[in-house]
């Protein structure tokens, strides 16, 4: 990143002033008093709105205290970019002006505080994910989900950083700087929706919004310790988001929310699903919200070997469904490896001219440098560093995925596509096939391979992301649902762990679990570890309902509404 002292950095002029004025909308916010405003960031959305609506709080003093922790926390993580506290005064007082007047709720989200990811407009002011050429150009109206939560009573209070092109998972760009982790400011808090998972862990807002291409909501739900919903292409609006790379049709990017417990997913999601905005819409498909039944099974599943934290988590929900009585059964999960592949194939196909046009004079962050490597080679010496990882270093995994990272013709990427459809329909027949041993509801699996990585990880590891972008190739519904802790008394990496068999890629393995790995069960101590909750194409409602009885039958677990605190919080403030 281009440090912003620096007199090389062109665009030196517009940071400032951007942060400036962040920074002057930030002291709007009261300064946080827990005995004045814990007990309304203990509250569930679905609280808040029973709290106002039984005429016991309002919605502006529950927009005090999240706005009080929203700076608090942006001070410790930067989390936020554009901040709208005095807006939001405004709204909630008016909210209070008319629930007075009426004794009616506007809808169901009444009164509580949210905040989206960067990627979505708010009429009046930019949407740059984090573009400095972006600025200053502000957005005429709002997004589709911006409208339809304002229009069920929400207040929006910001917007949450994002990764410099949103293709790497360590939030970070030339423009708002680095989002840490609010857990270990030695970690990063995830991409794309970084910000978001920030905010939300740390009680900033009650609910929030952001986007999915390749694991953007689940990485840093995962990472923060908070619940999520990636839905699948065509429930949920899309227009009115940027979008650095327009056109991509291929592997489409889907709105889904991210908040502090399943309830609040589901009453955000029941507004959600369905809605249009305008009668001309092509998506999201007009099926709104369908209440399910559930039976009682589910199947519990790389070119990665999870770390010890990770694997425990998928086994500490297994058993705890075993034990309330629901059947679960190992199985061999998709090929992720191949789902990666071709996902690294596709997107690479114009050698990420267009996804990187945007970047101008920026320097790009070092967390793009694996992933733009491929496509600037020249092909004999891509091919040959392929044949030299497969053949002498017999990392085959890690040749079979550095090998399609170029720049294609036409054809080929038709190509591509076509497999990809073949591997969705395939992995398909394999997970949720007719046979009644297949009849699975679900999949558990880990997020990643690793808690949480620590600033710079991305740089070499940003092929982790294989077991989230797996379920974007396929289209299928994904929560999340934290679980448990990284302890490193369980956690650590013991000589039984480094004996198992495993069948992932040595490069990036040794990268993970090497003597300077990213993989430290003692740093990491107190980091959430989550796992992915799979469901079938369609059935975003199930999946809803199954992260209601894992959510159970884990019982409580330190996560949730109030669960942090900046005592809580490992390092120093973010910079």
């Amino acid at each position: 990143m281009w440090p912003l002292s620096t007199p090389r950095n062109p665009y030196r002029k517009t940071i400032e002033d951007k942060r400036a004025r962040r920074t002057d909308a930030l002291k709007h916010a009261p300064a946080f008093s827990a005995e004045e405003h814990q007990r309304y960031l203990n509250a569930t959305a679905s609280q808040i709105v029973d709290n106002i609506s039984s005429g016991a709080w309002t919605a502006s003093s529950v927009l005090e205290a999240y706005i009080a922790r929203a700076a608090q926390v942006h001070g410790l993580t930067n989390c936020l970019t554009e901040v709208y506290f005095e807006e939001a005064k405004q709204d909630a007082r008016r909210l209070d002006d008319e629930f007075a007047e009426t004794g009616h709720l506007k809808g169901p989200l009444h009164g509580v505080p949210m905040s989206v990811k960067d990627q979505f407009d708010v009429k009046g002011s930019d949407s740059t994910i984090g573009y400095t050429q972006w600025a200053n150009k502000p957005a005429e109206r709002d997004a589709a989900v911006v409208e339809i939560l304002r229009a069920a009573g929400a207040v929006v209070v910001a917007k949450t950083n994002v990764p410099q092109t949103m293709l790497a998972f360590e939030c970070c760009n030339p423009l708002w700087g680095r989002t840490c982790n609010p857990w270990s400011t030695a970690h990063t808090a995830g991409g794309s929706s970084g910000g978001e998972g920030a905010l939300l862990a740390a009680d900033g807002a009650a609910l929030g919004m952001g986007t999915d291409v390749g694991g953007s909501i689940r990485i840093p739900s995962g990472y923060c310790g908070i619940f999520a919903l990636k839905p699948g292409q065509g429930r949920v609006g899309y227009a009115g988001s940027v979008d650095p790379n327009p056109g991509f049709e291929a592997v489409r990017a889907v709105a889904g929310p991210m908040g502090r417990s399943v309830a609040d997913l589901e009453r955000v999601t029941r507004v959600l699903l369905g809605e249009r905005r305008a009668r001309h819409d092509y998506f999201p498909a007009p099926v709104p919200y369908r209440d399910v039944t559930l039976p009682e099974s589910c199947g519990s599943d790389g070119v990665v070997k999870g770390s010890p934290a990770c694997h425990r988590a998928v086994l500490e929900t297994v058993e705890a469904l075993r034990k309330v009585g629901h059947e679960c059964v190992e199985i061999e999960g998709p090929d992720s490896a191949r789902a990666l592949e071709l996902f690294g194939a596709i997107t690479s196909s114009d050698g990420y001219q267009k996804l990187t046009e945007h970047l101008g004079p920026d320097k790009k962050e070092s967390a793009l440098f694996l992933i733009l490597l491929g496509p600037r080679l020249p092909n004999f010496v891509r091919n040959f560093a392929s044949w030299v990882i497969r053949n002498f270093v017999g990392d085959a995994k890690y040749a079979t995925l550095l090998a399609p990272m170029r720049k294609k013709s036409l054809l080929q990427y038709y190509n591509y596509v076509a497999d990809k459809l073949a591997f969705e329909r395939e992995t398909r027949t394999s997970l949720w096939g007719d046979a009644p041993d297949r009849a699975f509801d679900a999949v558990v699996c880990p997020v990643q391979a690793i808690p949480a990585l620590p600033h710079g990880g991305c740089d070499r590891l940003s092929p982790l992301a294989c077991s989230t972008v797996m379920y974007n190739v396929m289209d299928s519904p994904v929560g999340v649902v934290p679980v448990t802790r990284v302890d490193p008394a369980r956690d650590d990496l013991s000589d039984e762990w480094r004996a198992a068999s495993g069948n992932g890629s040595k490069l990036i393995e040794g990268d993970i679990y090497g003597r300077k790995g990213a993989y430290d069960a003692r740093a990491m101590e107190g980091l959430p570890v989550g796992v992915q909750i799979v469901g079938q194409p369609w059935e975003e409602e199930k999946v809803l309902a199954i992260m209601h009885v894992v959510d159970a039958a884990l019982g409580p677990r330190g996560f949730g509404p109030g669960s942090w605190a900046p005592n809580k919080q490992s390092g120093a403030p973010c910079v």
